[in-house]
C-alpha cells in the first residue's frame, strides 16, 4: 500500500504520550477484506491490528466507525464482518442488524 498513514501523538495519562493512526477508508476497508468470512471480527482487534500494521501504538475508534458507517452505504467492503448485529452501533448501518446477519449467513 502505497498510502502515508496518519499518526498524531497525543497525551495519555500524565507524563506519557500514545501514538495514535487515524486510518483513511481505503485502510479500513482492506482490513475489512481481510477479515474472515463469514465470521464476526471484533473490532478492536481490526484496529489493533491497523496501529500494529502502520507503527502506531492505537488506532482511531471514531475514524473507523465513521469509515465502517461510510462503507455500509457505499458497498466497497464487506463491513458485516466487523459490526455486531447485537450492537446499538449496528443500526447506523445501512441495512441494520438484519442485513449484517444476512451477509454473515451468505458468507457462512
Amino acid at each position: 500500500m502505497d498510502e502515508v498513514p496518519v499518526i498524531k501523538t497525543r497525551r495519555k495519562g500524565r507524563s506519557l504520550t500514545q501514538s495514535m493512526l487515524i486510518p483513511s477508508e481505503e485502510m479500513v476497508a482492506s482490513a475489512l477484506l481481510a477479515a474472515p468470512p463469514g465470521q464476526l471480527s471484533d473490532l478492536g482487534g481490526i484496529r489493533k491490528a491497523l496501529a500494529r500494521q502502520y507503527g502506531a501504538d492505537a488506532c482511531c475508534p471514531v475514524t473507523v466507525q465513521r469509515h465502517l458507517a461510510q462503507i455500509s452505504e457505499s458497498g466497497t467492503a464487506p463491513f458485516w464482518r466487523a459490526v455486531d448485529p447485537d450492537r446499538p452501533f449496528a443500526r447506523r448501518m445501512n441495512g441494520g442488524a438484519e442485513r449484517i446477519r444476512r451477509r454473515l449467513a451468505e458468507e457462512g
